[in-house]
């Protein structure tokens, strides 16, 4: 599922991050649990300081969970 052809840009705090790779969740692009049953799991990330992030929304980028750029070419 491709939940958004665009990156979400947020800023976000330090902590620890589940990004949802298989575009179910209904609290994107953060992982709810969705992915049960599915060959998806979610994707950790940790920040150590505040800052700006995008991450992916096609759910396609080789730098999972950062977007690359590659929903340009869906």
């Amino acid at each position: 599922m491709i939940p958004q052809k665009a990156p979400y840009a947020l800023e976000l705090r330090p902590g620890k991050y589940w990004w949802c790779s298989c575009g179910r969740s209904a609290k994107q692009p953060f992982c709810d649990g969705s992915h049960k049953g599915t060959e998806f799991s979610p994707v950790p990330f940790e920040l150590s300081e505040t800052k700006k992030v995008w991450l992916c929304g096609c759910k396609s980028s080789e730098k999972k969970p950062m977007c690359d750029g590659t929903h340009n070419r869906l």
